[in-house]
C-alpha cells in the first residue's frame, strides 16, 4: 500500500528553522518525485519545492528558493524540506506527495498531478 508519513512541523519565531520529513513505502520503482505543497485556509494548495527520487534533480518556487533546500535520503525512503529564516507568510500546512519525476524537476505541475498526498504537517511562524 502506497504511503507517505510527514512529520516536524510546529511553532516557531521569525527567522527560525524546522526541518520536515516525509517517509514514502510501498513504492516498487524509483522513478518519482516528491513535492512539497502548502496550503493556508481559502487558499488553493501550491508547489513549493520538488526532488527527483532517482537523480536528486530539484525545482524551487522563487519564494522559498535559497531558504528551503530540498533533500533525499534513499536508503531511509525519505524526502526533507529543511526551512530556514522561516517568515510569517510562510505559515500553512505542508503536505508532501508524490508525481512523474520530469514534471517534478522542471517544476510542471500543480495540486491536481500528484498520485499520492501525505497527510499535512501545520508550520506556524509567529512571534
Amino acid at each position: 500500500q502506497l504511503q507517505l508519513v510527514e512529520s516536524g512541523g510546529g511553532l516557531v519565531q521569525p527567522g527560525g528553522s524546522l526541518k520536515l520529513s516525509c517517509v514514502v513505502s510501498g513504492f516498487t520503482s524509483d522513478r518519482y518525485g516528491i513535492a512539497w505543497f502548502r496550503q493556508i485556509p481559502g487558499k488553493e494548495r501550491a508547489g513549493v519545492s520538488c526532488i527527483s527520487r532517482r537523480t536528486g534533480g530539484t525545482h524551487y518556487v522563487d519564494s522559498v528558493k535559497g531558504r528551503f533546500p530540498v533533500s533525499r535520503d534513499n536508503s531511509k525512503n525519505t524526502a526533507y524540506l529543511q526551512m530556514n529564516d522561516l517568515r510569517p507568510e510562510d505559515t500553512a500546512v505542508y503536505y508532501c506527495a508524490t508525481l512523474g519525476a520530469a514534471q517534478c524537476v522542471i517544476g510542471n505541475f500543480d495540486s491536481r498531478d500528484p498520485d499520492h498526498w501525505g497527510q499535512g504537517t501545520q508550520v506556524t511562524v509567529s512571534s
